[in-house]
């Protein structure tokens, strides 16, 4: 949390700022671990919000007079406006973005803004601030995946039919189509954007009025500062209101589980352009070259994807230990939360900002997609499902039928649907010629028709119902 927590007069100076208990000012050093301004000054829109939401409850409920609150929030507008102008001298000696506008509030306001602080603490004022800031960054971040998931849609709507290797293990496994294999980072995304807003759902609750810890002994109205500045309700409980930074956590750890999604299809990207499967290229926009190898072009844009994971995983670490063995209710430790929050934010925000883009630009290369799905015996479990449908073998008799039937062709050096059909019937006498209507990989993808199967006309329809549930 910005700055240590002691309510008292605020002033131009250090030392005054603590008013009467302190009698000298720290050392360098002190000043030093204890400053946050650099960091949270980030906060001033919220922080700034949450005093007007409070100076406005502060007069409605006649604790200060009609024209303090005037003349504050005039102020606190001015201060808004010098500071998105870049002519807020920020001040690290005042330690961290409460102090500092409420300073530049006093010079502006005069004496009615030393009211500004009535009623509430810094250790209110911050969680407040925090809470809103990760609000606004979810919301952010919720247009940023939807615009990801419409890039997704609209590249698997383009190649609905078009036929690629699925992979278990990285092994060729059964033919699918791109649009297929795409719509599954659809639906990764939804997933993520739905615990984004569970998070949301669960942080919107106002600390505001819960002061250092114990609530206040004047008579606020919590309930309204909480609609003014959008929140559901107020925190129930003025200990954990200050104390609680589980909607950081919670925000962090769904960051952390984006990030490895997008981490995932970073890793595809990067093996797609490669030359030994060549089945996508990107364009100048989203690639670099080599210092050295003029042939080059290196999906840079997806490795760092794929790196800067290890952020919001680490941010989300971070947070955990620092928290675990604070006991109740705040310690200056708490400061500690917003550096790695923000930094993983911002690292998250470009990652989708950056996939999104990749997407829009790739360009597939069929011809490549379409020879690696003919690799590695792709169609045996069609195979293997034709014997159980047309001769009645149990599935696993006909599984081991289809291992030595590909072992076959795999001596000879030829796919499935190109195996003699005696090859075959050496095997299982009672195969017929009518088993190559399953061994070729278009109609085995055209074959699997069960919902959330890759048949082109599964996947338009699960577009259609993409489109609609999260566009």
């Amino acid at each position: 949390m910005s700055g240590q927590k002691r309510d008292g007069a605020t002033d131009s100076s250090a030392n005054a700022m603590w008013g009467g208990r302190f009698s000298g000012g720290p050392s360098d050093i002190m000043t030093r671990i204890n400053v946050s301004i650099d960091v949270d000054k980030r906060l001033y829109r919220q922080d700034i919000e949450g005093s007007l939401a409070h100076a406005a409850m502060l007069a409605e409920r006649g604790i200060i007079s009609a024209e303090d609150r005037t003349a504050i929030e005039a102020g606190l507008r001015k201060v808004r406006e010098e500071i998105e102008a870049g002519t807020f001298r920020f001040r690290p000696e005042l330690e961290d973005i409460h102090m500092n506008v409420e300073a530049r509030l006093v010079e502006i306001a005069g004496p009615a803004a030393r009211r500004l602080h009535t009623a509430r603490s810094r250790n209110d004022q911050v969680a407040t601030d925090f809470r809103l800031w990760v609000r606004d960054e979810i919301d952010a971040l919720g247009d940023a995946l939807k615009a990801l998931q419409a890039a997704l849609l609209d590249q698997a709507e383009r190649h609905a039919e078009q036929v690629m290797p699925g992979f278990t293990h990285l092994q060729n496994a059964q033919p699918v189509t791109f649009g297929h294999h795409l719509l599954a980072y659809v639906e990764m995304v939804g997933r993520d954007r739905g615990r984004f807003a569970d998070c949301r759902q669960r942080l919107n609750e106002s600390p505001l009025g819960s002061a250092a810890l114990a609530g206040t002994s004047f008579p606020i109205d919590r309930h309204g500062t909480a609609r003014a500045l959008g929140f559901d309700r107020p925190t129930a409980n003025s200990i954990d209101g200050v104390s609680d930074r589980d909607f950081a956590i919670e925000f962090l750890a769904a960051g952390a589980i984006t990030a490895m999604h997008l981490s995932r299809l970073a890793e595809e990207i990067v093996l797609w352009c490669s030359d030994r499967f060549g089945f996508i290229a990107l364009s100048d926009a989203f690639t670099t070259g080599s210092s050295i190898m003029p042939q080059k072009r290196n999906p840079d844009a997806a490795e760092l994807v794929r790196a800067k994971t290890g952020r919001l995983i680490g941010a989300l670490d971070g947070l955990l230990v620092m928290m675990k063995g604070l006991p109740l209710a705040y310690g200056k430790d708490m400061q500690e939360d917003k550096q790695p929050t923000f930094e993983a934010a911002d690292a998250l925000m470009l990652c989708v900002a950056a996939t999104a883009g990749m997407i829009s630009d790739l360009t597939v290369r069929p011809e490549r997609m379409e020879a690696a799905a003919r690799e590695g015996f792709t169609t045996a479990t069609d195979l293997a499902d034709w014997l159980v449908r047309v001769l009645d073998l149990p599935f696993r008799d006909a599984h081991h039928v289809t291992g030595s039937i590909v072992r076959i062709a795999e001596e000879r050096g030829c796919t499935l649907d190109a195996l003699p059909l005696e090859a075959m019937q050496s095997v299982e006498p009672r195969i017929t010629r009518d088993v190559y209507d399953v061994l070729s990989v278009e109609r085995s993808v055209a074959s699997r028709t069960s919902y959330g199967g890759t048949a082109p006309v599964r996947v338009r329809e699960a577009i259609a119902a993409a489109r609609e549930r999260f566009l």
